[in-house]
């Protein structure tokens, strides 16, 4: 159940980003109830994943549909971020922003479908594919990622925040998940 409401959550979140640079004044508002979304959508992923340790109520679905939901949030806010051109970067000019922002998009999106593809087919097989350290760290890094952004989007003009800072979270997230789906392909060999 909680699932389905991140779901929803993350559709609402995801249209009221996109609708955000259209937004009259005041904008900070409108991001921050955006951003009050991403941040219960989090949440309800904590508490779909403690509860169902504790009442030890985890199933293949579960292993399944909960990914998709984090998928649609996560991939979800890079792709809104892309489409706006957000974060502006180095005061890059839009064609190199758009790149930059696509390949993040596409690296994330590679990963997603690539690590899915090996959930699933474990999965057939019945071989679990619990959830591993690496993606955990690589949920979180993304989650932050998009906070940063929101956060900028809404609150920050300065260089220090909105290119450095960001910047060094782009490249920290980028390189756990590729790390994280580098590892997730080596757990299908052993």
């Amino acid at each position: 159940m909680l699932t389905f409401g991140r779901l929803i959550l993350s559709v609402v979140f995801l249209v009221m980003v996109y609708l955000s640079p259209s937004r009259a004044e005041p904008k900070w508002l409108y991001l921050d109830m955006a951003f009050a979304l991403f941040v219960v959508a989090g949440l309800t992923d904590l508490a779909d994943g403690y509860l169902a340790r504790k009442f030890d109520a985890t199933s293949k679905f579960g292993r399944i549909v909960d990914p998709l939901a984090d998928k649609v949030l996560i991939c979800g806010a890079f792709i809104v971020f892309a489409v706006i051109g957000e974060p502006k970067l180095f005061n890059l000019d839009t064609q190199a922003l758009a790149i930059i922002q696509w390949t993040f998009v596409g690296v994330i999106i590679a990963r997603e479908a690539t690590v899915t593809i090996i959930r699933q087919w474990s999965e057939s097989r019945g071989i679990v594919f619990p959830a591993t350290w690496s993606g955990k760290l690589k949920m979180f890094l993304q989650a932050f990622a998009v906070g940063t952004v929101m956060v900028k989007m809404a609150h920050v003009q300065t260089d220090a925040w909105g290119y450095w800072f960001t910047s060094v979270v782009y490249i920290a997230t980028i390189s756990i998940t590729i790390i994280s789906g580098v590892l997730s392909f080596k757990k299908l060999k052993t």
